[in-house]
């Protein structure tokens, strides 16, 4: 599932340029039996499989180090935001665990994983694709993935608020026009058009970024005292 995604466009530079590394393990191989079994019924009862701990804690441990952050990703865990994306980021060895069927042992969570992500609140057949979301946000902040080094400095989520809206060439398209305020050469004035337009944008769309900001400053105010 993560070939074309790990062979095309920023991650594929991002990987030729050595920017970053990626590789997948199958737990098939981990399995141990003859059948390559990875999943079985879960005990009590219930609809459904739940995946083998023996196989995901041998994958792992194969890989793993004392730089080695293991993540589980799963809907029972920590919303991922823009947030704990520059906070992988930094990171020198993510390893992602991608659960599938009904979930994993829960010894996998208690003694195995570091923490564990969800990208919100639905339910994926399978871990895969939450883990290339987690690897496109994570990778495309590393220095040089995404070309210029500002390239991410300024855009949603970077400071609490939605990015301002953005327009190229032509100047007029189908009568709707470009703000003249963004014609103008006026560094200045831009700058503030681009803080109200972010702003209201916010309010509009996302008012909690808002309200978790000023949590945010209040703390900080606090802990200063």
């Amino acid at each position: 599932m993560l070939c074309g995604f790990t062979g095309e466009s920023m991650i594929k530079r991002a990987i030729d340029s050595e920017i970053a590394e990626v590789r997948t393990i199958d737990l098939r191989d981990f399995a141990g039996d003859v059948h390559r079994t990875t999943d079985l019924r879960p005990y009590g009862g219930g609809p459904g499989m739940i995946m083998r701990p023996e196989p995901i804690f041998d994958a792992v441990e194969s890989v793993r180090t004392e730089e080695s952050s293991v993540i589980l990703m799963t809907p029972q865990g920590r919303r991922f935001d823009q947030a704990c994306a520059r906070r992988l980021a930094l990171q020198t060895h993510l390893v992602l665990v991608c659960g599938h069927y009904e979930g994993v042992d829960e010894r996998v969570r208690s003694d195995l994983v570091d923490e564990e992500i969800s990208i919100g609140d639905f339910v994926l057949t399978n871990g895969v694709l939450a883990a290339a979301v987690v690897m496109d946000a994570v990778i495309r902040l590393l220095p040089g993935a995404l070309g210029a080094d500002d390239a991410t400095e300024i855009e949603s989520f970077s400071d609490e608020r939605l990015e301002y809206p953005q327009y190229t060439r032509p100047a007029t398209y189908r009568d709707a026009k470009v703000p003249e305020v963004l014609l103008s050469g006026d560094h200045a004035a831009i700058a503030r058009w681009r803080e109200e337009q972010a702003l209201k944008r916010t309010e509009e769309r996302r008012p909690d970024l808002l309200e978790r900001q000023t949590e945010t400053e209040q703390e900080e105010t606090g802990n200063d005292q």
